[in-house]
């Protein structure tokens, strides 16, 4: 009997391309883990910070605003306290770290006795009118 060829051709030649075929194919390589660039958890530490800054900007805007002497300024030029003070989170995050800053600073001058009266009264106003024009845009 005489043998065939076949078998040491399948052997050499078909079988390591077959080899080579399959495992460069995606099909039956091993998925590498996946690495997330933030994790879930530093996001969502990031999301809460946003959201109390900006709770926190909203208190200091809004406590400026309600004091005696602002509700007083705000009447004597014909706003009306509770709309601009509604008004107030509807503002941007940067209008509003912007704000409270102003206001911030504007209580820490009128307490040291930097700003007079009248000043305060003025800022006051010009506070107002930021968030009016703000909203309007």
């Amino acid at each position: 009997m005489q043998r065939s060829t076949l078998p040491p051709i399948l052997l050499r030649g078909i079988f390591p391309a077959a080899l080579a075929v399959f495992s460069a194919c995606p099909l039956f390589a091993q998925p590498a883990p996946q690495e997330h660039l933030v994790s879930p958890q530093v996001l969502q530490q990031q999301a809460q910070s946003v959201s109390e800054t900006r709770a926190q900007n909203i208190r200091t805007v809004t406590d400026f605003l309600s004091t005696p002497v602002a509700e007083r300024a705000l009447r004597d030029a014909h706003f009306d306290p509770v709309q601009v003070q509604t008004a107030v989170p509807t503002l941007s995050d940067q209008e509003l770290s912007n704000l409270a800053a102003r206001a911030t600073g504007a209580q820490q001058q009128f307490s040291a006795g930097y700003l007079s009266q009248s000043m305060l009264t003025l800022i006051i106003v010009l506070i107002a009118v930021i968030i009016i024009v703000a909203i309007i845009h």
